[in-house]
């Protein structure tokens, strides 16, 4: 390589680890240190754009007892969420949070929340959550993923890496449908076995973690999480790739984790709510 190529290259490397380095800031949720490129204001205004174009495009379930059961539960996990921030002492992350459950006609395996508590259930997971308590355990987790910002994360990296680092309004103005898709597979919108993808593995046992606490003070037993993912496994079909191969968790792993989560998330859980 010229001499002028590696200089030029090893700036532009230099440029985007110290812009990471400075971007980075620790979530006060997680503990952990995130890339988030985009500001709150913003992801919940694209969220609701996202959520009600959505919600236009896609069919609401007419089964009553199943959509009052998602909005039951939802309501439930919302003010365990509350709570919880209250008492961790970071409830300003919860500002401009509008919650809304909805459930949708869908064959597919998959729910997600969007940033400000927009949570979808599909009716395809609903053979697989079998339960309401089941089902608790898929709402706790993708809200989880919403109020540790996962959705933040997985698009300031996609900015990074697919559009130069721009901020997400230049992305929305200069490259549209670019931004949308990158927006959709942030969120799982449309994945076959959304609640499996697409988040990394730190961030998917993030959110085991927070889910089973929410879910546990929502008044939901945290231990149906176990017989839960056993169905998700076997739902799933075919074999699986090898752990390293993966960006989420084998299934033997999460049930393993979930399992030594449970002491934590039981000292949460009371049955009588």
């Amino acid at each position: 390589m010229a001499p002028l190529k590696r200089f030029s290259l090893m700036t532009s490397i230099l440029v985007v680890l110290s812009f990471t380095i400075i971007t980075c800031t620790t979530n006060p949720v997680t503990g952990r240190k995130q890339l988030t490129l985009i500001p709150a204001g913003e992801m919940l205004s694209m969220s609701y754009s996202q959520y009600d174009q959505f919600l236009k495009e896609n069919k609401l379930s007419t089964d009553q007892k199943a959509t009052e059961m998602v909005k039951r539960i939802g309501h439930r996990i919302q003010n365990a969420v509350e709570q919880y921030a209250r008492q961790s002492g970071w409830a300003d992350r919860l500002q401009g949070y509008n919650w809304e459950f909805n459930l949708v006609d869908n064959e597919q395996v998959n729910a997600w929340c969007m940033p400000g508590g927009k949570v979808v259930v599909y009716t395809g997971i609903l053979p697989v959550t079998k339960t309401e308590t089941g089902l608790a355990v898929v709402m706790g987790h993708e809200i989880a993923h919403a109020i540790a910002e996962h959705g933040n994360e997985r698009m300031s990296q996609g900015l990074l890496a697919n559009l130069g680092g721009m901020a997400l309004s230049v992305a929305l103005k200069d490259k549209p449908q670019e931004t949308q898709n990158l927006w959709m597979t942030a969120f799982g919108v449309g994945a076959q076995f959304g609640v499996l993808l697409p988040f990394s593995r730190s961030q998917e046992s993030e959110s085991d973690r927070m889910g089973l606490i929410f879910m546990a003070m929502a008044g939901y037993d945290p231990r149906e999480a176990v017989t839960f993912w056993e169905r998700m496994a076997a739902a799933k079909g075919g074999a699986a790739p090898p752990e390293f191969l993966s960006t989420h968790p084998s299934d033997e792993t999460r049930i393993a984790d979930i399992k030594n989560h449970l002491p934590e998330a039981l000292k949460y859980y009371s049955p009588s709510k």
